[in-house]
């Protein structure tokens, strides 16, 4: 299950979205605030007795933070990503999403935004 797992993750960074690219190169080689961010990559938790898996779109160990970069397929989920966020909350670590628009039109924004999460 891991493979599969660690392999999904790996298809996801070799054909991620033009937002995930944009803000990959914000972040990347610790650009924001000397910390370290990684694509794409799996959070495992225990739901109901089962072990289960996100993969976040990007996530800072450090400052236990994810990025989550929301495409149009997010208006028809917003149920699903509620869950996943109170889920990913109890594991302490907090959330903060983006829309595709705004890393493309208002990219400034959502630096300084980023910026107030990171601690």
């Amino acid at each position: 299950m891991k493979d599969i797992i660690i392999q999904t993750a790996r298809n996801l960074r070799k054909n991620s979205t033009k937002a995930e690219r944009i803000i990959w190169q914000v972040v990347r080689n610790r650009r924001i605030k000397n910390k370290k961010f990684r694509r794409q990559y799996p959070i495992e938790f225990e739901y109901y007795g089962q072990k289960r898996h996100f993969i976040a779109d990007f996530y800072c160990h450090e400052c236990k933070l994810i990025i989550e970069i929301d495409g149009g397929i997010h208006e028809t989920q917003k149920d699903y990503d509620k869950l996943r966020t109170q889920i990913i909350n109890k594991l302490g670590i907090k959330v903060v999403r983006f829309k595709n628009k705004d890393l493309e039109n208002s990219l400034d924004k959502v630096i300084e935004k980023l910026k107030k999460y990171i601690t």
